[in-house]
Parts: structure tokens; C-alpha cells; sequence
């Protein structure tokens, strides 16, 4: 068997598309207005996040020997008993880094957010809510980094797991494609999550102006992304096109998170996360984030 590399794991944890986690929690805190402390929390998110990544391609070992041999565990690149410990060992962590940060509160949420990684690798993937229980996580992200007042970021949250939604139901169809029906209910949803986005901005009259019309710009833009990708797979849900429907659902998350950071004047944090886009194209490039 060969020697376990650095770039045999990163590709088991799916490391580009780690640069799409962060805005989550960022939009939390943003939306909570949490302390200084909770903007630290995307380290809790990303570790969980590849946890759940390892954790996914251990669960599904057997199933990529057949369709995605080329896939570190089945290709010999990464013993399945290792990613299960990479697994563990990066849930543990991530749950340590959430209870430093954000203490028991912050805990409130982060256990369910592993339970339910756990639950989607292991047992619901396949299952009918499959879809339902991965866009719990990205919800659940979003309440990590507002876990003083989780409430105050109901609105994102919920945007996020609309989109997960209809992300993770389309995907479903990467290796032997999906159908019409199926690729037009996710641009059906990324067109309402848009639009319930631009509504919202342009409507919030405690924040500026200039917030209002980045916020909802951004959100035209998530939906000519995004929605764009997921009508040509309408047109044509085989598996090529379905997979880079996926790529670009992936890839709206920073479109999504900065249109809400904006609302509250996080321009900083928007424009860090509006960068991973670029970074997430190049990388992908040379390493799959599906």
C-alpha cells in the first residue's frame, strides 16, 4: 500500500470547499451581534465540517469501490480505519474549539451539529430525508456563531438550509445523474431564496441604504449563479451537468453569507468570504469539493 500523503487527506476532507464554512458562522455572529470571541468560531465549523467530510467517504467505502474508485479510501491512498479516526479525531476537535470559544452555550449547539454530521453520513444519507438532514448542519453553522441569541439569526439560517436543500437533493444525482423534475424544484428554490433575500433587504429600514442594495444585489447575483447552473440541468440532468450544478451550488454559500453580512455592515467579513469564491474555482480545479 502506498504512503498516506498530505494531499491524500486533504482530498478526503474535501479541503477547498472548507473556504465556503466560515461565512456561516460569520453571518451568526453578525446577526446576533455576538462578541469578539465568537468570530473565532469558523474554526469550530471548518474542523467539524471535514469530520464530517472523512466521516462521509468511510461511510460510503464499499459504494465509491464500485462508482468512484479513484477516491482516496477505495484507491488504497487512505486506510478506511484511518479516516474513521480523522473522523473522530477532527469532531473532538471541533467541539473543543466551540466550548473554548463560546463555552456551554456555544456547546447547545455544536453537539447537535456533530450528532446530526454523524446521523447524515451514517445513516440518512440515502434515506428520504437525506436532503432535510444536511441542511440542518448549515443551519445549525449558522446558530454556532450566533449562540448568544441563536434566534437573532433565524432568518439566515433558514436561507441556508433552503439551499442546502436543494443542493444536496441535486447532487444526489453526481454519478448517474437526476431528473427534470428534480433539477427544476432546486432552481425553483434557489429562485425563492433569492428573492425572500432581495425582499428582505430592501425592506429592512433600520440599516442603511448602501446595506440594503449590496445585500440584495448579492442575492441577484446567488440566483444568477446558482440558479443559472441548475436550469441547464433541467435541460440536461445527466451526471456531467449535475455535477457542476453542484459546484455551483457550492459556491454560492459565499454569495448567500455575504448578501446577509452585508445587512449588518460586516464588509470586512464579506468581502473575506466573497474571495473564497475565486480561491474555491482555482482549487477545484485540481481537487474535487464534492
Amino acid at each position: 500500500m502506498a504512503t498516506m500523503r498530505v494531499v491524500d487527506v486533504a482530498e478526503l476532507v474535501r479541503l477547498p470547499a472548507a473556504l465556503t464554512v466560515p461565512g456561516d458562522a460569520w453571518t451568526g455572529a453578525a446577526h446576533a451581534e455576538a462578541n469578539r470571541r465568537a468570530w473565532a468560531m469558523p474554526a469550530a465549523s471548518v474542523l467539524l465540517y471535514w469530520s464530517g467530510m472523512a466521516l462521509n467517504d468511510w461511510a460510503d467505502r464499499d459504494v465509491d469501490a464500485r462508482e468512484r474508485p479513484e477516491r482516496p479510501i477505495p484507491s488504497g491512498r487512505v486506510p478506511a480505519d484511518t479516516a474513521l479516526l480523522l473522523a473522530v479525531g477532527l469532531g473532538a476537535a471541533g467541539l473543543t474549539v466551540s466550548a473554548l470559544v463560546g463555552g456551554p452555550r456555544a456547546l447547545r449547539v455544536s453537539v447537535p451539529l456533530a450528532a446530526l454530521v454523524g446521523v447524515y453520513d451514517v445513516v440518512a444519507k440515502d434515506s428520504a430525508l437525506g436532503p432535510v438532514v444536511m441542511s440542518g448542519t448549515r443551519g445549525l453553522d449558522i446558530l454556532l456563531g450566533a449562540y448568544g441569541d441563536p434566534r437573532a439569526a433565524l432568518a439566515p439560517a433558514a436561507a441556508s438550509t433552503l439551499h442546502t436543500v436543494a443542493l444536496t437533493a441535486l447532487s444526489r444525482g453526481e454519478v448517474h445523474g437526476s431528473s427534470r423534475a428534480t433539477a427544476r424544484l432546486a432552481a425553483t428554490t434557489t429562485a425563492a431564496v433569492a428573492g425572500l433575500g432581495v425582499l428582505a433587504a430592501l425592506g429592512d429600514r433600520d440599516v442603511p441604504r448602501r446595506h440594503r442594495a449590496t445585500s440584495a444585489l448579492l442575492s441577484a447575483g446567488y440566483a444568477a449563479v446558482v440558479g443559472r447552473a441548475q436550469l441547464v440541468a433541467a435541460a440536461s440532468p445527466d451526471a456531467e451537468t449535475v455535477r457542476r450544478a453542484t459546484g455551483a451550488g457550492i459556491a454560492g454559500f459565499p454569495l448567500l453569507q455575504a448578501s446577509w453580512l452585508v445587512r449588518r455592515g460586516r464588509w470586512q467579513a464579506a468581502a473575506v468570504v466573497l474571495a473564497a469564491r475565486p480561491a474555491l474555482k482555482m482549487a477545484s480545479r485540481r481537487m474535487s469539493t464534492t
